[in-house]
């Protein structure tokens, strides 16, 4: 049944993703949690689970603890591999741990040992997906091959792509992908560019959104930059056949950010935000803090190293609630993230959606 606040529009988007409103919660790696995923779901929108360096096994418990919570759609998300990635033997991380040995003992932590590998294998996750059969997937980084795409089809689970050019739209649109999310260089989070350098690719979602819907034949979802219910009915006046918000869902009492990223959030400007590759190697928007200004006066290492050396300590500054030592991700529109419960955010964006 429709969410009670919700008034019935008949979109591509709603009839393709099963759900009752064009609203879906952007995914968030080591940030997503069960609570706010199935919130979101249950509220009649697409809660989505960011995927990002789980092994199978756990991936197959996460989308069971997901159906325990909610039986409406929900979303996983996969990062998919660009072909630039490194291995531990590829790159030589003693100098950058005994760089950050005074970090590791503030901490009372043990200096890391390199991994066997910085994170599982691609393959292995992306059948353990096929084997749970979520609703829907959803991609960053590349386009799914054509033999992922037909057995995801077999198994009928939906596919979301995500884009940041209008070439990337075309070449997901042309992958068979059920939507596309157009995301804009406000977004919080990883830039997930992959036809070209995500410097290069930092089109704003205002103009990013219409050049898609005309470029391709599937729904659009507009992310970056949407918070409230002005940025939905923006969305939809540039063609878009939903959104996908992040920042102001991250801020939410059921998000997985400790209190002192929701504080930052809280409090940050438009101007707060930055692009760095500091904190994992690939470009990402966030809010400066300690540890993206000590490891941007080093040599930043190629992804995924770099993500896992500031892993290291991350985990434990995000348990501790160490804020000026984790990754404070944020989009330009965290002035505008000021709610604090999921269900707050999801009344907000519904106003937007035109009747």
């Amino acid at each position: 049944m429709p969410h009670p606040h919700y008034r019935r529009i008949v979109t591509d988007l709603r009839d393709t993703l099963g759900i009752d409103a064009p609203i879906v919660l952007g995914p968030f790696g080591g940030l997503s949690s069960i609570e706010l995923t199935a919130a979101v779901s249950e509220l009649g929108g697409l809660g989505s689970h960011g995927l990002y360096g789980y092994t199978p096994e756990r991936i197959r418990d996460t989308i069971a603890a997901l159906r325990e919570r909610t039986a409406r759609p929900f979303a996983v998300n996969v990062w998919l591999t660009t072909g630039d990635e490194v291995a531990p033997a590829e790159v030589d991380l003693g100098p950058r741990i005994a760089e950050l040995a005074p970090l590791f003992e503030e901490l009372g932590l043990p200096l890391p040992n390199p991994p066997a590998a910085f994170l599982p294998e691609l393959e292995a996750q992306l059948e353990a997906v096929l084997d749970a059969a979520p609703a829907v997937l959803s991609v960053v980084y590349g386009v799914p091959d054509a033999r992922f795409v037909e057995a995801a089809r077999e198994r009928g689970i939906r596919l979301i792509g995500t884009a940041t050019t209008v070439a990337e739209a075309v070449a997901l649109d042309e992958a068979g992908v059920d939507a596309i999310v157009a995301t804009g260089a406000e977004a919080a989070g990883h830039r997930v560019s992959f036809l070209a350098p995500a410097e290069e690719s930092l089109v704003g979602t205002f103009a990013l959104v219409p050049q898609v819907v005309d470029a391709v034949r599937v729904p659009v979802i507009a992310a970056g930059g949407i918070a409230d219910r002005r940025g939905v009915a923006a969305a939809f006046a540039l063609g878009a056949s939903g959104v996908q918000v992040g920042t102001a869902f991250l801020r939410t009492e059921e998000s997985a950010a400790p209190p002192s990223h929701r504080r930052a959030i809280a409090e940050a400007t438009d101007t707060t935000t930055v692009l760095t590759r500091a904190m994992s190697g690939r470009l990402a928007r966030g809010i400066p803090n300690r540890a993206m200004r000590m490891l941007e006066d080093a040599e930043v290492l190629p992804f995924p190293a770099q993500n896992w050396l500031s892993g290291q300590f991350r985990a434990e500054a995000g348990r501790r609630d160490i804020g000026d030592l984790v990754s404070l991700w944020a989009g330009q529109s965290a002035p505008l993230a000021r709610r604090d419960t999921a269900a707050e955010v999801f009344a907000e964006l519904l106003a937007g959606v035109p009747g």
